[in-house]
């Protein structure tokens, strides 16, 4: 039997890469459900750079970015998932890896990006950490190398998944919005404010962002939802 204590479980251990070690859990089905319309936002064009944000800290972005990026892997693309938040980066503490260097030293030409890549154990799924914390990361984000950095990795990779800031706390997701095929923005539910929603999008939009839409994380549905009764779930 279902019950609101084994949702909130699941929720948590989202964090902890459900897609990746409970792939038939209905959390991970919900993220190959993000995966289709994703796909379906773009129907004539490769998707191949994806822009995860939200409003404010907290909103579970990274979880998403993670696991969105699993479920791209798993069916069949070869993914980079890149860590763009220079001043409070978290990838590298989701995949239990060391930020001792990454994109800040790509851009830094301190390595190329082939060194700075990780490999883990997440079949057609590569991570670029964020790397030593730069005193001006929105320059940096929308500097050249940045725009010639995100071409190398079009030619190693067939999505690039970029996690980045909350758009109301910094302007570093906003410089970086424009130079993806498009945006998702995460939302909490019960937590994020509806004004900041509506901020998020008309800053998105100023920045000639390409928003594919909204992803509600961590709404918890009863027992009698018709999807529990539809599907019969018990993970």
């Amino acid at each position: 039997m279902f019950n609101k204590r084994k949702l909130r479980n699941l929720q948590k251990s989202a964090r902890s890469l459900i897609a990746h070690d409970n792939p038939k859990s209905i959390v991970s089905e919900q993220f190959r459900t993000i995966r289709t319309g994703i796909d379906f936002s773009l129907p004539d064009k490769e998707l191949e750079t994806l822009l995860i944000t939200s409003s404010a800290p907290g909103e579970g972005k990274s979880t998403v970015s993670a696991n969105t990026a699993i479920v791209f892997a798993q069916n069949g693309k070869k993914v980079l998932l890149v860590d763009t938040d220079m001043r409070k980066p978290s990838v590298h503490y989701t995949f239990a890896l060391q930020n001792t260097m990454g994109l800040t030293d790509v851009l830094a030409k301190k390595m190329t990006l082939q060194e700075a890549v990780r490999a883990i154990d997440i079949e057609n799924l590569d991570i670029l950490t964020c790397g030593p914390l730069p005193p001006n990361p929105a320059e940096l984000l929308g500097s050249k190398a940045m725009e010639a950095l995100i071409e190398a990795m079009k030619e190693q990779y067939d999505l690039i998944v970029f996690d980045t800031p909350p758009i109301l706390s910094v302007t570093d997701g906003l410089v970086l919005a424009n130079k993806c095929d498009g945006v998702i923005v995460v939302v909490r539910s019960g937590k994020t404010e509806k004004t900041n929603i509506v901020k998020t999008k008309e800053a998105l939009l100023q920045a000639k962002a390409n928003i594919f839409g909204v992803v509600l994380n961590d709404f918890e549905l009863t027992k009698d939802h018709y999807y529990y009764n539809y599907y019969g779930v018990d993970e």
